[in-house]
């Protein structure tokens, strides 16, 4: 009976490195992802974004699901990917 005590010991240690995992690594890029999510998702026309890529821009279309129309310049716009977004830099203002 001793033996299968001491086998159990021996699987603490990993049990203890999974839950560190868990909460320190895991949970927190789910929470990221999720964030991440919920931002592309509340993206409007007149968004100033940053794609992934460090490109600065202006939304000017919504193009369904998953792309969007970037101007990146007077006369530029640019197709990108909704979820290459990496922030927002400012809303427009609602009162103009």
């Amino acid at each position: 009976m001793s033996g299968s005590g001491s086998g159990f010991a021996q699987f603490i240690p990993l049990i203890l490195i999974f839950v560190i995992f868990y909460f320190f690594l895991i949970r927190p890029q789910q929470k990221r992802a999720k964030d991440h999510k919920v931002m592309v998702g509340a993206l409007k026309r007149g968004d100033e974004v940053v794609t992934s890529g460090g490109i600065v821009g202006k939304v000017e279309r919504i193009l369904g699901e998953d792309k969007l129309d970037l101007s990146i310049s007077e006369n530029v716009t640019v197709q990108v990917v909704q979820s290459t977004i990496q922030s927002i830099l400012n809303k427009p203002d609602a009162k103009k």
